[in-house]
């Protein structure tokens, strides 16, 4: 599948829109209200967005623990280990990375149908992308949280964990967002952290209190 993608894309994807309109959805027998009751929790998805080196995946690992030991299901989705796998043959060019969130929005939206909460962790760099991830989730009856990690550029550069602001300055890497390729920031994301003035516990903090005001998590599973 891998080769006839590469040599004959257009044979590709072509075979996979004539699969596509000869299929039938299929309901369970139990509703989403009912799977919400008996398991006891709301299935949302949290998605953090920010330059890299911003905090999205510190922060979503935290808030992951933090919500794991209060015994609610969560899951985290990061950018870089989806790409060992799932999105393994897309690179960082705008159409793949569209197609990369459009398949990470999907994964995120069936473990939040099954009343999980999934925390992506993706630098998700178009706000049209985003809006298109948040589509998906209201019209599917989900809640969408966007969460905006968010840190000036000098400082997500001097944090550079991996490297990469610098190979990215020297040319060594191409379309990295926020030094050869945009980052468009939200607009009105529902939580803003600034990770460069508050600690990780104070961020995981500010986005359980939206949670609890919100009614998406309950607060005495957290005391």
């Amino acid at each position: 599948m891998y080769l006839k993608q590469v040599l004959y894309p257009t044979k590709l994807f072509s075979l996979i829109f004539e699969m596509a309109t000869n299929i039938t959805w299929h309901d369970g027998n139990v509703s989403k209200e009912e799977r919400a009751t008996l398991l006891g929790q709301k299935g949302l998805t949290i998605w953090f967005t920010g330059l890299s080196a911003s905090g999205k995946s510190t922060l979503a690992t935290a808030l992951e623990q933090t919500l794991l030991h209060a015994k609610i299901s969560s899951y985290r989705l990061d950018g870089d280990n989806i790409r060992f796998g799932l999105n393994k043959n897309l690179g960082f060019g705008p159409d793949d990375r569209t197609e990369n969130i459009r398949r990470i929005a999907e994964v995120a939206k069936l473990f939040a149908d099954s009343t999980s909460i999934a925390l992506t962790a993706f630098i998700s760099p178009y706000r049209a992308d985003r809006d298109a991830a948040r589509k998906l989730h209201q019209d599917a009856g989900i809640p969408f949280i966007e969460v905006y990690a968010d840190a000036p550029l000098d400082v997500v550069e001097s944090r550079d964990p991996k490297g990469l602001y610098k190979k990215a300055k020297a040319g060594e890497i191409k379309e990295f967002t926020g030094i050869s390729a945009p980052y468009e920031e939200p607009l009105t994301p529902e939580v803003h952290i600034r990770t460069d003035q508050l600690s990780i516990e104070e961020g995981v903090q500010k986005i359980v209190e939206y949670l609890v005001a919100q009614g998406l998590v309950d607060q005495s599973k957290l005391q």
